[in-house]
């Protein structure tokens, strides 16, 4: 029998899946003991600072430059295509909203798995435990707002340099 060819997308994504699901019994036991949630606590909030400054900070600078660089290239690609710019063609929709959310969903998916893993091997090193719904909001929103922006604002400036003088 041959085994399937496993790709970095698969295997990151399947180690942020198996590391969320072992998280959640002790997020689960900590949310029933202390009667709140993780991420909308004080605590989330007073212990932000030190993930600036703990075991993985680099992550703050390299993650949003790698999704600005990824968002850069689909902008353009969505104005050769003459898609709207994405964040317009999100909001206001038309034919074009799906496609746009998926390819940007494809574009980034694996970047938001590695932020994933990332947070929580953070959280591991600096706390000693792992808050799954941290690792879910912090992830992402240093991937999916630069992307979208990056997105956004590179399409946006390629269809304005595209048009010919005086339109």
């Amino acid at each position: 029998m041959k085994w399937p060819r496993i790709t970095f997308g698969t295997a990151v994504n399947a180690a942020a899946l198996i590391i969320l699901l072992a998280a959640l019994p002790s997020a689960v036991r900590d949310t029933v003991e202390t009667g709140r949630v993780y991420v909308f606590s004080h605590q989330f909030l007073d212990e932000l600072p030190q993930r600036l400054a703990g075991p993985g900070r680099f992550r703050f600078v390299l993650q949003p430059l790698v999704a600005i660089v990824l968002g850069w290239r689909a902008g353009r690609g969505d104005a050769r295509a003459g898609r709207p710019a994405y964040l317009w063609g999100l909001i206001f929709g038309g034919p074009d909203r799906r496609p746009m959310l998926r390819s940007g969903l494809a574009d980034i998916r694996n970047l938001v798995a590695v932020g994933i893993v990332l947070d929580a091997v953070a959280q591991f090193l600096i706390y000693g435990q792992v808050h799954p719904g941290a690792a879910l909001v912090v992830g992402p929103i240093l991937i999916g707002l630069p992307y979208a922006l990056a997105r956004a604002l590179t399409g946006r400036g390629a269809q304005l340099m595209q048009r010919p003088p005086g339109t």
